[in-house]
């Protein structure tokens, strides 16, 4: 039999879907599972995308420019032109999702072997696009106590090598929630121009900022323009996840230029996505303001409830709508199958991420896991029950 690759063998397993098996079962055998293990909201898409796609006349669905419809492009330009003024449609490509969108930013970017570092826990599947490409992660952590604060610049300062070629980061962040400050990221800035780095930004989680935070985009650093590359998508902004529609924006001509070639290889973004997508531009600032009421509510629900459990620890997140808890247990990964295999409450048992898939460095996170708060606030607060009572009840602290 021909053996697999070991790029196959050493993909990761997603820590967001790895135990759907045990959910499958768990609702085989009547309990319901509430899901705070994926970032898919509830929240409805809004109705100027969803009508664009039900009123669409064209007679064949055929192939878009390889970077995208230009009007789209247009559109997204105007978005990001108000972010950071003088963004051009030149400047935006769209993609098959953020996740397509970073990939390409590495491998136009990275040569094979050449490191990137991110703060970590960080998106599981930032790792997956890592061994894809051929590019090293390497990890810096930061802590639960600091709320997943940006580690101290000497610490990148230390793992700094000839092969690093990049930094980054998410902001705001998935797993954490950690919004980063305008401070933070003038930190980056200055060790991104003294050595000369790219420095990648996912912002997908940009419209949902709390507490009169304010998001500050890496399109407005000054100093190092031609470094940055920035990753969005419309998945969470719009709640339509299934679209499948991200973008790429930099003012670095050259990068843009080679993510085109990779872009003309897989022919185009899709269609009916570009559709949804260029009619959610159309998006009232107030459809925004009740989502984001909406997560602060969820948010305080879920954090606040966490907190009140004998002994958990849970930062408060400025922004997404994800959270990290450290838990009472020695191995969350143990403890989430746990829950799923064998324990109910009322009927009901809670899927979580174990956050040990959200870390590069093995033993990390062994004890904490992901929370999404994107259901309804009355499910939350039985999470938060059916939680507290599993810890409980768990055997094998």
């Amino acid at each position: 039999m021909p053996k697999i690759s070991e790029r196959g063998l050493n993909m990761p397993e997603s820590p967001i879907r790895k135990l759907v098996p045990f959910a499958e079962k768990a609702k085989n055998k009547g309990v319901e599972v509430i899901h705070l293990n994926i970032g898919q909201p509830d929240i409805e898409t809004p109705k100027v995308a969803l009508d664009a796609v039900k009123n669409i006349t064209m007679e064949v669905y055929e192939y878009s420019h390889s970077a995208g419809n230009e009007s789209y492009r247009i559109g997204l330009a105007k978005y990001y032109d108000k972010i950071s003024p003088g963004i051009t449609h030149e400047n935006v490509m769209v993609t098959t999702g953020g996740s397509e969108a970073l990939a390409f930013a590495f491998t136009a970017c990275l040569n094979l072997g050449d490191e990137v570092i991110i703060p970590e826990p960080f998106y599981a599947n930032y790792n997956g696009f890592a061994e894809a490409t051929g590019v090293t992660v390497v990890p810096i952590s930061s802590s639960i106590e600091s709320g997943f604060a940006l580690p101290n610049i000497e610490e990148f300062e230390k793992n700094i090598t000839s092969k690093t070629k990049a930094i980054l980061i998410c902001n705001p962040g998935n797993p954490t929630g950690y919004l980063y400050s305008k401070e933070e990221l003038n930190k980056l800035r200055d060790i991104v121009k003294k050595h000369d780095l790219y420095l990648f930004a996912d912002e997908v989680y940009r419209e949902f900022c709390y507490d009169g935070k304010e998001h500050h985009s890496l399109l407005n650093l000054e100093g190092i323009e031609d470094n940055v590359v920035v990753v969005d998508s419309v998945s969470k902004r719009y709640s339509m996840c299934g679209v499948r529609i991200g973008a790429m924006i930099s003012r670095n001509n050259a990068v843009m230029t080679t993510a085109l070639k990779l872009a003309q290889a897989r022919l185009s973004p899709p269609l009916l996505g570009q559709i949804a997508g260029e009619a959610a531009l159309q998006t009232p600032n107030s459809y925004f303001e009740k989502v984001s009421k909406e997560y602060v509510e969820r948010r305080d629900i879920l954090v606040d409830g966490l907190n009140s459990i004998e002994g958990v620890f849970c930062p408060k997140p400025g922004g997404a709508f994800y959270a990290v808890a450290q838990l009472p247990v020695s191995d969350s990964d143990k403890f989430c199958q746990w829950m799923l295999e064998e324990f109910e409450f009322e009927g009901e048992t809670v899927m979580m991420a174990p956050a040990s898939g959200f870390y590069s460095t093995p033993g990390k996170g062994k004890n904490e896991v992901r929370l999404a708060y994107v259901l309804e606030k009355d499910k939350l607060r039985k999470a938060v029950r059916c939680l507290a009572e599993g810890l409980k009840a768990y055997p094998n602290k």
